[in-house]
């Protein structure tokens, strides 16, 4: 499946390229990011695997992640959308589709995760019309919980992910 293009006021979501990778390794490598799924920087070869399942994953569940391009310089700014990741949690979210963003330490502060989650959710839902869409986020990260809830999530519950909690969020509309 082509990866579709979605354009919103200042930045375009669109399929990797791979003159995106060094700047996605820098972003996934930057402490601002990292430290909020693990205590040490992700390996080049991990980034890279991640990298290239962007493809895989559209063509095998008809949608996934986006590369964030900034409509004004064209560089990239970070990665959106949303995944079925299959992961063993209770309560179960299977079926859903698992929204996710992360945005490059260079624009935060600019609302783009904000804009650019909304357009992947509009997407999603005009796609796959009564299809939940779920989110974990650690209670620790205000900033992507503010962005869950400008874009009309709201908790379900506190839960257990990998030995760490999690909070459920599941969409209800903005």
């Amino acid at each position: 499946m082509e990866i579709p293009v979605i354009e919103t006021e200042r930045l375009i979501l669109r399929a990797p390229r791979l003159s995106d990778f060094d700047a996605y390794v820098a972003t996934r490598r930057s402490p601002e990011v990292y430290s909020l799924f693990g205590d040490a920087p992700p390996a080049a070869e991990d980034c890279w695997r991640r990298f290239i399942t962007i493809q895989g994953h559209w063509a095998l569940m008809g949608f996934g992640y986006w590369l964030v391009e900034e409509r004004g310089t064209g560089g990239y700014v970070g990665e959106v959308g949303m995944a079925d990741f299959r992961r063993v949690i209770e309560p179960s979210i299977e079926g859903t589709m698992e929204a996710g963003w992360i945005l490059s330490p260079l624009v935060h502060g600019k609302g783009y995760a904000t804009e650019a989650a909304q357009a992947a959710i509009a997407w999603g839902r005009a796609q796959f019309p009564g299809r939940g869409i779920t989110c974990i986020i650690s209670p620790g990260n205000a900033t992507s919980l503010a962005v869950a809830h400008k874009c009309g999530f709201v908790t379900r519950c506190v839960t257990d992910y990998h030995g760490e909690p999690v909070l459920l969020l599941d969409w209800k509309g903005a």
